[in-house]
């Protein structure tokens, strides 16, 4: 007997017919022994009309209310699962956030976990129901309900099934699986069988949308094992493993890329001690997410300072620093949402050397300009033209050796 945590995307539970395939395969692992937590995003698309709905009521509606108003999608769905679990025959208990003690802080519509109780998960586990639970959701110290950011869900199920001590978490979506690309950019991608935690955490924060980052980071300090499968098919998915699971690994395990992203450059900022802190904490204090930095030094004790944001943060990003050029004396602010981000990342970079060197002379084969470079231990990220982000995830991916055989 396994305790099994499974969590259903917003495409899994689309319409009635999807959640009764839902039903059936929860069903079936119950039928098998396991003890069974069920953790479901609200229907595709729901998300997004709430959303509509919220704005037509008001040009800013308040925080608070829009994570009540959006929490209702995830409720939706478990209700929908429980009653159809329910008419199977099969005991089914469906819980809010509040109600399985997913406790976070009070950052609307971005909340963070910070505890979750799981007395009253376990005690309907112990009564042998299947405990189906609403993602995405929780509830602050003050009992104000929450939402966890999009893609929320995930981390919801990584985070209760770390709390539970799960044997398994399985995170059924539309795709089979971890690819080595995009296969609707890429035709040559492959599925991967496995992929540690460190991989899974720098691809999901380069613009793999398989996974929520959140949940990676709980499966990699909590140590859960996530299978990421598709809801549409029997087909072997990706295993999420903490650690070097192979004794010999490809260099590069996957190319990612992301068109979210915009540069900003500050020209003329005066070379000087504290000015760099003045232009990134006015960053920080509206909020506002800050990636790749570069600095060229000028003559005449000048300097022009580049960095990356998110495009959906670009408008309120280049209001801060302008207000900022005026404060430090710079000479002006400029502005670029024409980009995109492409990365490699491999564990076995680790230990291996020339990557940047074969990244690099690929790109350039293609006439690909790089404008901007970042790393870490097992990735590397350039900043190029948007318009050939596509191109550039081919290339480095035939570059690297990953094309299906």
């Amino acid at each position: 007997m396994a305790l099994i945590v499974q969590k259903f995307g917003g495409t899994s539970v689309a319409n009635p017919e999807r959640i009764r395939n839902v039903a059936k395969r929860v069903a079936k692992k119950y039928d098998q022994g396991d003890k069974m937590v069920v953790i479901l995003s609200a229907m595709a698309g729901v998300t997004d009309s709430l959303l509509r709905l919220a704005g037509e009521m008001a040009e800013t509606p308040d925080r608070r209310e829009v994570d009540v108003l959006l929490a209702t999608g995830e409720q939706t769905t478990a209700a929908l699962l429980a009653i159809t679990l329910k008419s199977m025959n099969y005991p089914a208990v469906s819980l809010l956030g509040f109600q399985a003690e997913v406790v976070t802080d009070c950052n609307y519509s971005n909340a963070r976990i910070i505890d979750i109780g799981a007395h009253r998960i376990r005690e309907l586990l112990d009564q042998q129901n299947i405990v189906v639970i609403a993602g995405f959701q929780g509830c602050d110290a003050q009992g104000n309900i929450t939402t966890l950011g999009r893609g929320g869900s995930d981390t919801s199920a990584v985070a209760i099934a770390a709390a539970l001590k799960a044997d398994m978490c399985e995170i059924y979506t539309d795709v089979d699986g971890v690819y080595t690309a995009d296969p609707n950019v890429c035709r040559k991608a492959r599925k991967l069988d496995k992929i540690s935690c460190e991989e899974m955490l720098e691809m999901a924060s380069l613009g793999a949308k398989v996974l929520h980052i959140r949940s990676v980071e709980f499966a990699l300090k909590h140590n859960v094992l996530v299978y990421v499968r598709s809801s549409f098919s029997e087909e072997e998915g990706t295993m999420l493993v903490n650690g070097n699971h192979d004794m010999e690994r490809p260099v590069v395990s996957g190319i990612t890329y992301s068109k979210n992203e915009a540069r900003i450059t500050l020209k003329g900022v005066p070379d000087q001690p504290g000015i760099a802190a003045k232009i990134f904490n006015a960053a920080a204090d509206a909020n506002i997410n800050v990636d790749m930095i570069i600095q060229n030094t000028l003559a005449g004790g000048k300097t022009d300072l580049t960095f990356t944001v998110p495009k959906t943060e670009f408008k309120r990003a280049l209001e801060v620093e302008r207000k900022v050029v005026e404060e430090i004396g710079a000479d002006n602010v400029l502005g670029d949402e024409g980009i995109a981000k492409v990365s490699v990342t491999g564990i076995g970079m680790k230990s291996h050397s020339g990557v940047a060197s074969k990244m690099f002379s690929a790109l350039a084969v293609e006439n690909i300009n790089i404008m901007m470079i970042s790393t870490s231990e097992i990735r590397i990220s350039c900043i190029i033209e948007e318009k050939k982000a596509e191109l550039a995830v081919r290339t480095l991916h035939t570059a690297f050796g990953l094309d299906k055989e």
